[in-house]
């Protein structure tokens, strides 16, 4: 493959040309395994590229973390040298979490419960010999795109309410959603501390959207339970439920959320 400006012959098929700085890619999505990751490379609706990074743990055991980390290392390292605008990933959650904290494009775990299977007639975009995952990234990807908020993550914070139950705890899972691009608003609520006593620490879940695309943060801290509203720029129901899979996703990920 050439580079679409220039002409100059690219390594690998969706590489961004060092030539003339053009990118000839813009996503790319990645479907983990415990030992493999499949990396499917897209410019708008087309797929340029494909390739596989293998790894394989010493014994038949899983990987250790040193082999974790090497291994999320050549994925991130393949998404770099295309420098896309966004990256979706799905499948084999600790390779995920290694690679997502790895690089710094905008990244988005494709929900399992929204990846079709192989015989999918549902329309859209679908490519015949793609996979579910990449079908369902084609099929969304003229999805009107929402609003990245830039305003940092502590000024998203408000409200009359400033008290946040399981201390530090509630303060991560609040961190952790106002970190999200695609929240505006964090709204605090009052403490009600009359529900059902919980064994296992603070939790906390992004309920499912309302029809202006805002979602709830609750937190449940033994008998304590907070309602948090969580404002954002999601325009309807059906865009919201992607950030509200995102953000419990994110939270399971900071071991807030039980698996």
């Amino acid at each position: 493959m050439n580079c679409r400006r220039c002409g100059t012959p690219l390594r690998k098929p969706g590489d961004y040309c060092l030539t003339c700085n053009t990118a000839n890619a813009d996503a790319v999505v990645v479907e983990f395994a415990e030992d493999r990751a499949r990396l499917t490379v897209l410019d708008e609706d087309a797929v340029v590229g494909e390739t596989t990074v293998t790894t394989r743990p010493e014994s038949d055991e899983q990987l250790t973390e040193i082999q974790l980390r090497n291994f999320a290392g050549r994925v991130a390292d393949e998404i770099r040298r295309k420098r896309p605008d966004t990256v979706y990933a799905a499948g084999a959650r600790e390779p995920l979490r290694e690679t997502r904290a790895q690089v710094h494009h905008e990244f988005y775990r494709v929900p399992d419960a929204s990846v079709g299977e192989e015989g999918d007639d549902s329309g859209g975009t679908r490519d015949p010999d793609a996979s579910p995952v990449v079908s369902w990234v084609l099929d969304r990807r003229g999805d009107r795109a929402l609003e990245v908020v830039e305003t940092p993550p502590r000024e998203k914070i408000g409200g009359s309410h400033s008290t946040l139950i399981g201390d530090r705890k509630g303060r991560k899972a609040v961190s952790t959603v106002a970190q999200h691009p695609h929240v505006k608003k964090i709204v605090p609520g009052p403490i009600d501390a009359g529900g059902t006593g919980s064994r296992t620490g603070l939790r906390a879940k992004a309920t499912r959207a309302g029809t202006n695309g805002n979602v709830r943060l609750l937190l449940r801290d033994g008998s304590s339970v907070q309602e948090n509203r969580i404002v954002t720029t999601a325009m309807d129901r059906e865009t919201g439920e992607r950030v509200r899979e995102d953000l419990n996703e994110a939270l399971r990920e900071a071991e807030l959320q039980d698996e």
